[in-house]
């Protein structure tokens, strides 16, 4: 495994979609290590619950062929890379001076909008896969809209779980019967338009999942007809969304899951009721102690962030950021300048959460070092855990109804909260000597089209991020040759 998997973390740059791309192509494809069907099935639970995507489906590989033990360094292989660097990367921050030159405000300002475009295009890509039908666009619409107005550490859990019990309630037809009128109306099935999404309400397994979210959302690519329970080669490599949901797995296929032949549902539901008990500790902890230690309060606010966080690296922009930065443990400006450099390195984007941990300690007196493994150590095991536990768990969880229409809720509303991100994001973009700690890159529309570029760039022509985080900055210089001239 070492000799094969080694150079991942170094070279795996581009985020998740290009990250499953990568992995179906050396596990399925060349090594065959696993089958199409498992890694499908594997692919559905990694963007079912919270965590990072790509590194949960890399740990999973691992586990399903070689054991627990192999698949714990698969993840170390996989994370510890781009985490030594966010690290590295705090300790520079942290010995920039408070005022920099004014070329340096201008291409930070570069980066920031570039940034920005890369995160609204991943906010549309996690949109087309969230978005099953007219209720889950609701959703996507509810967290965008409400995640824009209001700011507290409570809010983003509370609109994530009523966005899981309302597609409870409709899915599972709680809604009174009153409002079938309402449902027959405005949630039909078109009749004679074939490109507007489905109107179906009735829930989907688990499984079923896998096909509507195919891993990542490159361009778009003809679908190829295929058999019931086969995504073709084509549409997983690519990252291309399906346009029909048939079912992964035939009922007799359905008793023997991958989780299964890991875990026993015993040793799966006990790893998640530890994780559960720990997590209610430090909850109950973080709201009665009147004053907690400084690495108590960073390491709790980081473990409920790695524990709500659905959708993956985008998605933990928008907490990491109310998390650290809204209880002033780090400023705006060193968020900022970190989150347009890290879109740069390789591995999971969850190890801004070290760079932000690192920062945060410094910045209270206390070593670097000790932020940056707190971050590392609380936003990842939340979803290793659960993912591990479920996997145990997952022949029994696929055949509820209930368990589907809350993730599809809870994953719709959170990648509204994306699209919160990028407006809060755009608010505060803009650096100089007289706003040091941001202002809306609003104020020149330089920013605009730099965000632009960035969208267009990655989205219509295959420009990796790292490219358009660099183009970026060479437009915020230009900016600032022409202001200066």
């Amino acid at each position: 495994m070492v000799a094969t998997e080694w150079y991942l973390g170094f070279t795996s740059f581009g985020g998740p979609a290009v990250h499953f791309q990568i992995f179906y192509k050396m596990f399925v494809q060349d090594l065959k290590w696993i089958e199409e069907q498992t890694y499908q099935e594997m692919f559905a639970l990694c963007q079912a619950l919270p965590g990072p995507g790509s590194t949960k489906m890399i740990y999973a590989i691992n586990i399903i062929r070689s054991g627990f033990t192999v698949g714990i360094l698969s993840f170390f292989l996989w994370s510890l890379p781009g985490a030594i660097a966010a690290y590295g990367l705090a300790v520079g921050i942290s010995r920039i001076r408070e005022t920099l030159p004014s070329p340096v405000y201008a291409l930070l300002s570069g980066l920031n909008s570039a940034t920005v475009g890369i995160i609204a295009l991943a906010a549309v890509q996690l949109s087309n896969k969230a978005i099953t039908d007219k209720l889950a666009r609701i959703m996507v619409f509810f967290g965008g809209t409400a995640g824009m107005l209001y700011n507290a550490l409570w809010y983003y859990p509370v609109l994530m779980v009523v966005g899981g019990i309302t597609t409870i309630a409709w899915d599972l037809h709680w809604i009174p019967h009153n409002m079938h009128t309402f449902k027959r109306v405005f949630f039909r099935r078109p009749e004679q338009n074939p490109n507007v999404e489905e109107g179906s309400s009735e829930p989907t397994e688990l499984s079923d999942m896998a096909a509507k979210d195919a891993t990542a959302t490159a361009t778009p690519t003809t679908t190829t007809q295929r058999q019931a329970g086969t995504v073709t080669q084509a549409n997983i490599a690519s990252g291309t969304p399906e346009t029909t949901a048939a079912p992964l797995t035939s009922p007799a296929e359905a008793r023997s899951t991958a989780g299964g032949r890991v875990f026993s549902w015993k040793l799966g539901l006990s790893i998640i009721l530890l994780f559960l008990g720990t997590f209610t500790t430090i909850m109950v902890l973080r709201g009665t102690l009147t004053r907690p230690p400084f690495a108590f309060q960073l390491f709790a606010n980081l473990y409920l962030a790695g524990t709500i966080i659905f959708g993956g690296g985008p998605v933990v922009i928008p907490l990491l950021r109310e998390y650290v930065v809204s209880e002033t443990w780090v400023s705006p400006r060193d968020f900022l300048l970190g989150l347009a450099i890290i879109q740069a390195f390789p591995g999971p984007n969850f190890n801004f959460a070290v760079y932000l941990g690192a920062l945060a300690t410094h910045g209270a007196g206390h070593a670097a070092a000790l932020g940056a493994f707190l971050g590392y150590l609380a936003i990842f095991a939340p979803g290793i855990a659960l993912h591990s536990g479920t996997m145990g768990l997952w022949g029994l969880l696929r055949k509820h109804r209930a368990v589907a229409a809350a993730l599809r809720g809870i994953n719709a509303t959170a990648v509204g909260l994306i699209y919160a991100a990028v407006y809060r994001l755009w608010q505060q973009g803009f650096l100089s000597p007289d706003f040091r700690n941001g202002a809306s890159l609003g104020v020149d529309p330089w920013w605009l089209v730099a965000a632009a570029t960035s969208f267009v760039g990655c989205k219509s022509f295959a420009v990796p991020p790292p490219v358009a985080i660099v183009l970026g900055g060479a437009m915020g210089m230009v900016w600032y040759g022409v202001v200066a001239s």
